[in-house]
């Protein structure tokens, strides 16, 4: 199992901004995406942003215009900002990494990180 070490959540008025991180140990050969997912109560687990190896995001309707994506290749990480956060935000947040090889794909997830908007 891949260790991502992800940082940066926390408890925020509607309104405010958050930035989450997650940093990939190093030696993977092959990292093909990385993003971010989220699971409130109640709720399946949903896609939020994903990165490419061409830094070409995508969003999640629900997030677009707002949250931004962004990754850092030779530091295997990729960051998360969140601004004008909603209270329809409030969910733990997962990082995703997906590496392999010829052989096999693998998708590696962190532990996640509880992300609370509230008045």
């Amino acid at each position: 199992q891949v260790h991502l070490a992800e940082s940066g959540g926390g408890a925020v008025q509607p309104g405010g901004s958050l930035r989450l991180s997650c940093a990939a140990p190093g030696g993977i050969l092959r990292i093909y995406s990385m993003g971010w997912y989220r699971q409130a109560p109640g709720k399946q687990r949903e896609v939020v942003a994903t990165i490419g190896s061409g830094d070409s995001p995508n969003y999640a309707d629900s997030v677009k215009g707002r949250f931004t994506i962004s990754r850092d290749n030779a530091k295997n990480t990729v960051y998360l900002q969140m601004n004008s956060l909603k209270p329809e935000d409030t969910a733990v947040y997962y990082c995703n990494l997906v590496h392999g090889t010829l052989a096999s794909t693998f998708s590696s997830w962190g532990q996640g990180t509880q992300v609370t908007v509230s008045s």
